[in-house]
């Protein structure tokens, strides 16, 4: 094992659903960006990520254990809910 896979976690499914979320946050301005270490909103790609998990869960709707159903699910809704108070809040910015 060298240096750069040595403080990666195991891939599994709900590691990379977690991942996924992750990047979300980052898109909905909810977490800072460890890139640029800013908090930073870009809706678009943040609704591509939802559109991402949601098509997950489709495809793996009979093959996950209730665990990774249960998060999965879990995710989503706080995305979602995310996303529409975001998405709300910049409407009302941009309303005149």
């Amino acid at each position: 094992m060298n240096r750069t896979t040595a403080f990666l976690p195991e891939v599994t499914f709900s590691t990379f659903i977690l991942s996924l979320a992750s990047s979300a946050l980052v898109q909905l301005g909810e977490v800072t960006n460890p890139e640029t270490n800013r908090l930073e909103q870009d809706l678009r790609m943040a609704r591509h990520s939802i559109d991402i998990l949601t098509m997950l869960r489709q495809k793996t709707e009979r093959s996950l254990d209730n665990q990774e159903q249960q998060m999965l699910d879990s995710i989503l809704y706080e995305l979602q809910m995310k996303y529409v108070i975001k998405y709300k809040d910049c409407s009302k910015d941009t309303a005149v």
